[in-house]
Order: structure tokens, then sequence, then C-alpha cells
């Protein structure tokens, strides 16, 4: 009986378990080399479950726990490895220091 109770318990919490939450960051790159280093800054986030960059659109499609991560943390990983967002801009040498191809043209911004 409290083998069918455990059962219960475990199947109730992962069918009520919380997914995470998805956002789109607008992140600045151009090739698959930006796509590969992007995302696995991203991944690095402790939290970060998913995380793919559409190179066309310049956006990363990120899944979190909010519980220990915010975007704006995944956001500062991803500017560590030389991409801008709208909200965190990478440190020059950091972006002099990508591949020629990866070179994207910045984005004009106060933020740092």
């Amino acid at each position: 009986m409290m083998l069918v109770a455990a059962m219960l318990f475990i199947g109730m919490t992962s069918l009520f378990a919380k997914d995470g939450k998805t956002e789109e960051i607008n992140v600045y790159g151009n090739c698959s080399m930006c796509k590969v280093r992007i995302e696995k800054a991203a991944k690095s986030v402790e939290g970060v479950t998913k995380a793919t960059w559409d190179a066309t659109r310049k956006m990363l499609k990120v899944t979190y726990d909010d519980t220990k991560t915010t975007a704006l943390k995944i956001e500062e990983a991803i500017a560590k490895v030389g991409h801008d967002t709208d909200h965190v801009k990478a440190d020059q040498k950091t972006y002099d220091a990508l591949h020629a191809c990866c070179k994207y043209d910045r984005p004009v911004s106060e933020k740092k």
C-alpha cells in the first residue's frame, strides 16, 4: 500500500512539475562558431536546461529554472565570451579576440 502511495505521489509531482521559464534574448553574432560559443555559455549557467541560438534572427531561446538564475545572469555569461546582448555589452578585449567571421556589427549602446 505504501508503494502505491509513493508511486502516486511521484506521479503527481512530476505531472505538476515546472518546466522552467522560457525567454528569447537578443544576442549578436554571425556564424556557426558563434552559435556553439553562445549556447555553451548559456548552458554553463546553473539552472539553464536548454539554449538554442538562431543566427538569422540573432535570438537565443533559453529555458531555465528561475529559482536558480535570471536572464541577466545568462546575458552576463554570454557577454564574457564576447557576444553583446541588449542589456550587457562584451568587453572590447574579449570581442577583439573573436575569430574574424565572428565579429558582428556592435550595437550602439550606453549599457554595459
